[in-house]
C-alpha cells in the first residue's frame, strides 16, 4: 500500500538536503504548486534550488517563497521570474491546521523535495522546529558511529 504524502516511488527532481540537517521534521505534508510552462520544463531539466525556501500564509493562501527556478533558455519573452512566490494548492482545512501550528505553536513550513506524480510537478512540505546545534553534534556522532559499524562488519565479511 502506498503511504499517502510521501515522495517514495515518484520522480524527484530536486531535493532539500539542508533542511533535514538544520530542522527536526515533525509532519509531511504533500502539496501541489501553481506554476508556468517554462518553469516546469527547468525543474525537469533540473535548475530548481530549494535551499532558502519556506512556505507562508497570506489571506488564507499557501504561498512557496524564495524557489529558485532558472529561467528556461528557450522560452524568450515568454520566460518566468526565477524567484517569484509561487502559490501552494492545499485543501481549506490543510492551510487551516497548518496555519494554526505555524502561528501558535513557532513551527516552519520547509519544502523537503520537488518531485512528479503523475505528470505533474508536486513539493514534499515539513512542518519543523529548529534544531539547536548541541543536537546537530549528537546527530553527527549517531551518523559517524554507524559508518564505523558498517566499516567493522564489511571488514569482517571479507575474512
Amino acid at each position: 500500500m502506498k503511504k499517502k504524502g510521501s515522495a517514495g516511488d515518484n520522480k524527484v527532481l530536486a531535493r532539500n538536503r539542508r533542511a533535514r540537517h538544520e530542522y527536526h521534521i515533525d509532519e509531511v505534508v504533500e502539496a501541489g504548486v501553481v506554476l508556468a510552462g517554462s518553469e516546469v520544463k527547468s525543474i525537469r531539466n533540473g535548475k530548481a534550488t530549494l535551499v532558502d525556501a519556506f512556505a507562508d500564509f497570506d489571506r488564507g493562501e499557501a504561498w512557496l517563497h524564495q524557489v529558485d527556478i532558472t529561467t528556461y533558455a528557450f522560452a524568450h519573452a515568454r520566460n518566468h521570474e526565477p524567484r517569484r512566490r509561487r502559490k501552494l494548492l492545499l485543501n481549506r482545512s490543510e492551510i487551516d491546521r497548518l496555519q494554526g501550528k505555524v502561528q501558535d505553536k513557532g513551527y516552519t513550513l520547509v519544502p523537503l523535495s520537488l518531485y512528479e506524480k503523475d505528470g505533474r510537478v508536486k513539493v514534499e512540505l515539513a512542518l519543523v522546529h529548529g534544531k539547536q546545534q548541541w543536537d546537530r553534534r549528537e546527530d553527527q556522532k549517531k551518523r559517524e558511529a554507524e559508518r564505523e559499524i558498517d566499516r567493522a562488519m564489511a571488514s569482517r565479511r571479507r575474512i
